[in-house]
């Protein structure tokens, strides 16, 4: 009986010992400094673990591509250089091919909205999480989905027109499959390279929100954007690595979860919040906003309606389940 209890005694201090020691998580992203995706989500993710933990639980966050990459943001998470990671799903689209539903054209048109569909299917345990996640061995803390995506030009816009043999710089199946549709030239690549690519000419344009344009300091190289439509969106996650998130004790595990869906409805609000100001500033920098003629809009809406369905059939085509995951965000979204 002595023995029993003794040795009860010891797998429970050394439980408190497990809960009690310090804990330090390395943050890797490809997002300037102060950019408001951290501001919004990681940020408040970081200060609610810090205070449920008592400050048992510190970070050491790497900005900038410090740690590596945008492209390869997932494999650090996946490799343990990074234990959290910022992963951005078009850059990844070989791995996370499933993800990009997200940035569909769909039918949400603020932030909250497509982040909250999102998030339904991205969440451990949701649709996009057993399909996708799981199978990479990485589990989703955060997310968000920002608005939908204007182009910005260094040229002028009048109409579609306008784009046809504009190179445009778009990230992800869907806004690359729509853009040539229009006439235009897609280029992939990551939002840390634009500005280089605008000042060059490499690009004549970019699919961007409002929000992305301030923190890459690319309304110099601007001089009109659409304004109302809809060219698609962008995910942005916040992943750990099942295997690190299985090694934390149970306390920094319900603190991450917690912290994390937190931090994705205020992500989301503060970006919906800041688009009317963000746009404002932008104008107020040169750029000219342009209402897109009529016949226009809608032709835009009537080429943008197809773009779902023909990402789905790709990916199906492929041995991925497209059909049904697009099913799922589509149920998820506002009526």
């Amino acid at each position: 009986m002595k023995t029993t209890l003794t040795a009860a005694l010891l797998v429970g201090a050394s439980a408190l010992a497990v809960q009690a020691q310090d804990i330090t998580l390395r943050v890797a992203d490809s997002l300037p400094v102060d950019h408001y995706m951290t501001r919004g989500v990681l940020e408040p993710l970081m200060a609610q673990v810090g205070k449920a933990t008592g400050g048992a639980v510190e970070f050491q966050h790497f900005p900038a591509e410090q740690l590596g990459k945008a492209k390869d943001l997932l494999s650090l998470a996946q490799d343990g250089v990074a234990d959290i990671a910022y992963v951005g799903a078009s850059y990844v689209a070989d791995k996370l091919p499933l993800s990009s539903v997200g940035e569909l054209p769909e039918a949400f048109t603020t932030s909250c909205e497509g982040t909250k569909a999102f998030w339904e299917i991205a969440k451990p345990g949701g649709a996009l999480d057993q399909a996708e996640y799981a199978p990479q061995g990485v589990r989703a803390l955060a997310v968000l989905v920002l608005p939908p995506y204007q182009v910005f030009s260094a040229r002028e816009i009048t109409g579609l027109d306008s784009l046809k043999g504009q190179k445009v710089r778009a990230t992800g199946a869907a806004k690359q499959i729509a853009l040539t549709k229009l006439g235009a030239v897609p280029v992939a690549m990551p939002a840390p390279e634009t500005r280089e690519a605008l000042s060059r000419g490499t690009v004549d344009a970019i699919a961007f929100p409002h929000g992305s344009i301030l923190p890459y300091d690319l309304v110099p190289h601007l001089k009109t954007a659409t304004e109302g439509a809809n060219f698609g969106s962008f995910v942005a996650t916040w992943m750990i690595s099942q295997s690190k998130f299985d090694s934390l004790p149970e306390n920094v595990q319900t603190a991450l979860t917690e912290a994390g869906a937190a931090a994705t409805l205020n992500g989301c609000a503060e970006t919906d919040a800041a688009t009317d100001s963000d746009k404002q500033t932008i104008a107020d920098g040169g750029v000219t906003f342009v209402t897109l003629p009529e016949a226009d809009a809608a032709s835009l809406a009537e080429t943008m309606a197809t773009v779902g369905d023909e990402w789905a059939a790709e990916l199906d085509g492929r041995g991925k389940a497209g059909t049904e995951i697009l099913k799922a965000f589509r149920n998820a979204l506002p009526e």
